[in-house]
């Protein structure tokens, strides 16, 4: 048996020799913390314990964005959130447009669950379409794709107009589907200048479609995307493209850069 940290076996280097090694290695790797420290040191923080919560139901550290019964944490072309409430649902309400968080956030882990309803045809881009769009600009698709053929980075689960989902994991119309990101921001340089993309890691219904895929720029329709420099914390916002979608259960934790 082969050691993971080594390139010849325990049995050669020693129990010492291999620990010493892992220190070493520990050492060089990026550290999420500004002191170094030793394999299996007891005197290290502890993370903070978080009750995961039930299933369904967000973790206890996370800013709820939708419990079921208001968007007061949401606004919309008016101040408020048109969209509809139903059963623990909310509904895009076609032609009042789109809502978007009334708090800004950047970094952020970010949960959501979506469903197009049974009676919707979908064809292409049109009959069951929205999108989820991180600081109001960098979109991940919504849309009924099971069955409906698109333009393959423009179905669920996609990046729009830059990546295909690595896989077409969507539920058919009148199931839910969720979609779990991991969203880092972008950074910019005092002048404006980009200094490091974003990047999107997606879980759809729990299979990976996007693997911390670097964002090119801000969504743009049939156009190659482009940055610009921006506010380091903008609104998350669902789009009305005039489909009635049905969303639930819409969390985030935010993330530190």
């Amino acid at each position: 048996m082969r050691c993971p940290l080594c390139t010849v076996s325990c049995s050669v280097l020693g129990l010492s020799a291999f620990a010493a090694t892992a220190v070493v290695l520990l050492a060089a790797a990026p550290q999420q913390e500004k002191k170094e420290w030793g394999v299996h040191d007891m005197n290290r923080p502890q993370p903070a314990m978080v009750d995961a919560g039930a299933h369904g139901k967000a973790p206890s550290d996370a800013i709820v964005l939708f419990d079921g019964k208001s968007l007061e944490k949401w606004t919309g072309n008016k101040d408020t959130a048109a969209w509809d409430i139903k059963d623990g649902y909310f509904q895009v309400k076609a032609g009042s447009g789109n809502i978007r968080t009334r708090e800004g956030f950047g970094s952020c882990q970010f949960h959501i669950e979506w469903m197009v309803p049974e009676t919707c045809k979908c064809e292409s881009q049109h009959g069951c379409n929205s999108g989820l769009f991180f600081m109001d600009r960098y979109e991940l698709q919504i849309l009924g794709s099971n069955p409906n053929k698109t333009y393959p980075d423009g179905m669920a689960g996609a990046m729009y107009g830059q990546y295909p989902p690595l896989v077409n994991a969507c539920r058919p119309n009148g199931q839910w589907n969720s979609y779990d990101v991991v969203f880092h921001a972008p950074k910019f340089n005092a002048d404006g200048s980009l200094a490091k993309a974003g990047t999107m890691t997606v879980m759809f219904n729990g299979v990976l479609v996007q693997d911390h895929s670097e964002i090119w720029g801000a969504t743009a329709h049939a156009a190659k995307a482009k940055y610009s420099a921006h506010e380091p914390k903008l609104p998350i916002g669902l789009q009305d493209h005039g489909d009635p979608l049905c969303f639930r259960n819409v969390w985030l934790r935010p993330l530190a850069d």
